[in-house]
């Protein structure tokens, strides 16, 4: 993984920089590309030989919900055409820490077994940024395993108040 990360770092900084006081555009449009690029049949498609650099960016382009501005264009251009189109989730994971960097906050990621109404989220939003002593950019994943309560997974920090993690807890307790 160090290697993709090496060989996904310069993209990303390029991107950054070039993006100047667009950067939420930018996060948008290069998550929605390193999603589509994720894609197992995508990446098989890429590889093929008898399938040209110009193939994939018509596919991907096609595929993309937004209309890509002529930056997007031109950086998807130049991760095909160096074949790195599978270094673009780590990319669009590098651009992100660069710009929560600069902004001074951090992508929090709450895993909950029930859809969480904005109210909830709100109110779990900042009890959260209290917790982490920073601003957050929380995204909701539904987990049913978890069979209640969250678990919240913040850079390499994780708060796991789920039913499950004190199942595991007692397990242990009663084993020991």
């Amino acid at each position: 993984m160090a290697e993709l990360a090496t060989i996904a770092r310069p993209y990303a900084e390029a991107l950054f920089k070039a993006s100047g006081a667009d950067l939420g555009a930018t996060a948008a449009w290069l998550d929605e590309l390193a999603a589509i690029a994720a894609d197992a049949q995508l990446q098989q498609l890429a590889d093929n030989p008898k399938i040209t650099d110009q193939q994939v960016f018509d596919v991907i382009a096609a595929v993309a919900k937004t209309t890509l501005s002529d930056v997007a264009k031109n950086f998807l251009h130049t991760v095909i055409d160096n074949g790195r189109l599978g270094a673009l989730p780590e990319v669009a994971h590098q651009f992100r820490a660069l710009k929560n960097a600069q902004g001074g906050s951090s992508d929090a990621v709450v895993g909950s077994a029930f859809p969480i109404d904005a109210a909830a989220l709100a109110e779990v939003s900042a009890t959260l940024e209290k917790r982490f002593g920073r601003k957050l950019n929380v995204s909701v994943q539904l987990q049913p395993e978890l069979i209640g309560g969250i678990r919240v997974v913040v850079g390499d920090e994780v708060l796991d108040t789920s039913v499950k993690a004190r199942l595991e807890q007692m397990k242990v307790a009663l084993t020991a």
